[in-house]
């Protein structure tokens, strides 16, 4: 049965991969144009995002190595949120499993899409203060070093491509506009 997806038809379904993080599809489309095609979504479990800052003005990042990369990257923390996990619950487990922090006040930042094309994974973002340090607890597919540098170093990174990690970047900026005492 076909369903409409804005000016898009679905006409058929398949599902190519699925697993507790991540749905794969491939829909047989009408196009708006009304040419037949082919359409792939990529549908992930929604996330969380923090970016943690002492009163110094330092903040908390991760480096770890990303499979997709190949490489290392310097990014915020990150981590999906469970079902029916509120996003603020979730931020404090992040926080505390990467990095072993616990942060008094949360500051909603807002929400970014990572790839408004063929990905569907909101992701909420935070901002971390009146930090407390404790032992990280960290999955076993995490080799995650803590990177402490000033917040002024950490846009530095961003505008440098030193982090490219896309909702880091969003994070760090949207966090220097309004939110950062100069």
């Amino acid at each position: 049965m076909a369903e409409k997806n804005g000016p898009w038809t679905i006409q058929e379904t398949n599902q190519k991969y699925q697993d507790s993080f991540i749905n794969v599809r491939e829909d047989h489309v009408l196009r708006p144009d009304g040419k037949p095609g082919k359409y792939a979504t990529v549908k992930m479990k929604p996330a969380v995002a923090i970016l943690p800052i002492d009163s110094d003005r330092n903040v908390y990042l991760v480096r770890q190595f990303r499979y997709a990369l190949g490489k290392e990257s310097i990014e915020v923390v990150c981590g999906a949120v469970e079902e029916d996990e509120p996003n603020i619950e979730a931020a404090k487990r992040e926080i505390e499993e990467e990095v072993g922090i616990k942060a008094s006040e949360l500051i909603d930042l807002g929400l970014v899409n990572l790839d408004t094309s063929i990905v569907n994974c909101p992701l909420q973002m935070f901002l971390a203060k009146q930090l407390t340090f404790t032992e990280a607890h960290r999955e076993g597919t995490e080799t995650i070093q803590t990177v402490k540098v000033t917040f002024d170093s950490a846009l530095q990174m961003v505008m440098d491509n030193t982090i490219t990690h896309a909702p880091s970047c969003v994070l760090i900026l949207k966090a220097r506009h309004g939110y950062i005492n100069d």
